[in-house]
């Protein structure tokens, strides 16, 4: 149900370059999906191993208050969403692990929380697209990396990372992202002691583990064979994306806060790596950022890997 051991997704690399991404196995299942219809070389697609929904997402979850939750170790990284007029509400990257896509409504919004661990790259975006309402689940296939999702109502393709349309009907559209930020669990309780907190999605199961020990300081990325970051920056460094426009969470580490291009950025001290040790809990200590415009607002941003903002935004800006 979960992604299998760092091993088994070296063997998965391994068959994917052997063309597999060419070989009809790529469009088994997907009756429902127009293929005619692509805005990318069907040859960048690539298994990922499970199939479609064998990464099963959460569609109908469950909130405890935050006075309420023990299972979670303090530096444990959440996404956390906070919609005007709402409760505050944070998504444990340990489930994230095992789901990667929650579908969720929060007042009267349908929105999906999403996370790729290939990419480290955390997206909410707005489910609503053309009068109707999408519910996205888990292709099992992977881009430059990043998590193919789908949406069940068209069966069209969507790349996690920029939530673009790429196969199918829908393919050329874009999501709306709704801003989001992704801070240690004890940052958003003591800030939101009347938050609320995902419930663990299946009874009994044993979240908290990451299958990609050590992956966020690997040589290089699983299942990508694009061109690398320009200028010697490492593949495998977190980034904060605005827009088109990256900077690096090492400046952000010694600036703490960074006024550049109508947009604030400031560090918000530190939470463990889900992508580090075995227990996320446990990962060595990352940076958090909250990302704001001149008029104090919550700005739409990401903190992805270099390697996934350079394949996504290959004319975008360094700083």
């Amino acid at each position: 149900m979960a992604r299998f051991s760092f091993v088994v997704t070296a063997i998965w690399m391994v068959l994917a370059s052997v063309g597999q991404a060419q070989s009809p196995y790529l469009t088994a299942g997907w009756s429902n999906t127009d293929f005619s219809k692509t805005t990318v070389d069907l040859g960048e697609i690539r298994s990922g191993g499970p199939g479609k929904d064998g990464i099963p997402a959460v569609d109908s979850p469950t909130f405890l208050k935050v006075s309420d939750e023990r299972r979670i170790s303090p530096r444990e990284p959440v996404m956390t969403v906070e919609l005007a007029g709402q409760r505050p509400r944070a998504y444990p990257i340990r489930y994230f692990m095992v789901h990667e896509i929650v579908n969720d409504v929060v007042g009267g919004v349908p929105i999906a929380v999403t996370f790729c661990p290939l990419c480290n790259s955390g997206v909410v975006f707005d489910r609503r697209l053309a009068g109707r309402t999408l519910s996205f689940g888990v292709s099992g296939n992977l881009r430059n990396s990043d998590m193919v999702m789908y949406d069940r109502q068209t069966e069209s393709w969507w790349q996690q990372a920029v939530g673009e349309g790429i196969v199918g009907q829908l393919a050329g559209r874009t999501l709306k992202q709704i801003p989001s930020w992704m801070e240690s669990w004890e940052a958003f309780k003591d800030r939101n002691p009347d938050g609320l907190v995902l419930n663990a999605p299946l009874a009994g199961y044993n979240y908290g583990s990451n299958p990609y020990v050590k992956y966020d300081t690997a040589a290089r990325p699983f299942l990508y064979d694009g061109a690398l970051p320009p200028n010697g920056i490492d593949p495998m460094a977190r980034v904060i994306r605005v827009g088109n426009r990256a900077w690096t969470m090492d400046r952000l580490r010694r600036e703490k806060t960074i006024r550049e291009h109508g947009v604030e950025l400031s560090w918000q001290g530190e939470q463990a790596s889900a992508l580090d040790s075995r227990q996320i809990g446990k990962g060595r200590s990352v940076g958090a950022v909250r990302v704001r415009d001149g008029q104090g607002r919550d700005v739409v941003h990401d903190v992805m890997f270099a390697f996934a903002f350079h394949a996504f935004h290959p004319k975008g800006t360094w700083h």
